[in-house]
């Protein structure tokens, strides 16, 4: 996993939305990049309806999320219409957005349920992995928000 104050990787990817994005897409802003194991799971789930439920609070704090997972773009265009998720999600089925980011699986074939908080000049601020705890994700990135988006 990367660790806070690297350089967050850069990555091109097509979302839920059907719009294409990279680091760039989110220049000046925070980025809350999570990956998440597997669409249509009951964690994973949970995890994505409070990201939704509490995206306006992240976008006032100046933040953006983006979802990871390495399902396929179809599972995840149903998933993100099934969870009605107000920001995009992104299918990493080769897993290279995940390698890169440190959360891939060698041998199972899921990634780490890790989430990272990157600011706008691309460095990774914040590092949360909870892989049981999917409530934490939300609550640590709401502190670190309130305690940075300012700085």
């Amino acid at each position: 996993m990367l660790q806070p104050g690297e350089r967050a990787p850069e990555f091109h990817a097509l979302t839920t939305t059907g719009v294409r994005v990279d680091l760039d897409a989110f220049a000046g802003k925070w980025l809350v990049l999570y990956f998440f194991p597997k669409a249509f799971t009951p964690g994973c789930t949970a995890e994505a309806r409070r990201f939704r439920d509490n995206f306006p609070d992240i976008q006032a704090l100046g933040g953006e999320v983006l979802g990871v997972s390495h399902d396929d773009h179809a599972t995840q265009c149903d998933f993100a219409k099934a969870v009605a998720v107000t920001f995009p999600l992104v299918a990493d089925a080769d897993r290279k957005i995940a390698r890169a980011y440190g959360v891939s699986r060698a041998l199972l074939p899921f990634d780490k349920r890790v989430t990272y908080v990157i600011d706008s000049q691309r460095t990774v601020r914040a590092v949360f992995h909870h892989e049981f705890q999917v409530n934490k994700h939300l609550d640590d990135v709401l502190q670190f928000l309130q305690r940075n988006a300012k700085s």
